[in-house]
């Protein structure tokens, strides 16, 4: 069995990943502004997505720091680990966008849960699921 190494793709966001490590060391950075340079930088489609999470987030978790994270648009808690993220579908050539949530999300409910969901579109239903999901990202448990 050979053995394939990184794709292109995974060498391309350990590199945006490595320049946002160093942007943060310098503390010369403003998240918000790089995070919407991604957003701004996406095709349109997917630009307008990210942009209707970005202000799902701002209005129902506003303690959530908006940050990059492998180059994608991410928010992450007052610890700084990211709790949800965008990544395009474009960023890895995949079929739909996704809204992934990381283990600092606060959604464990059994033992078994949803961590990801595809995003095609984007409509009064979906902001209203989603606006559930992000709450509950940040509720602490009791």
């Amino acid at each position: 069995m050979s053995k394939q190494g990184f794709s292109e793709f995974e060498k391309q966001a350990m590199k945006e990943r490595a320049q946002e490590l160093r942007r943060d060391a310098s503390q010369k950075k403003n998240p918000l502004a790089d995070l919407l340079e991604k957003i701004a930088a996406m095709p349109e489609d997917e630009a307008y997505l990210a942009a209707q999470l970005h202000e799902l987030v701002q209005q129902n978790a506003p303690q959530l720091q908006p940050k990059t994270w492998y180059g994608m648009p991410a928010y992450a808690n007052q610890e700084g680990k990211v709790v949800l993220f965008f990544q395009p579908a474009t960023k890895f050539k995949a079929r739909y966008s996704t809204l992934g949530f990381n283990d600092s999300a606060l959604l464990d409910t059994g033992k078994m849960w949803p961590t990801a969901y595809a995003l095609c579109s984007w409509d009064a239903d979906i902001a209203r699921q989603v606006a559930v999901l992000i709450r509950k990202a940040v509720t602490e448990k009791a």
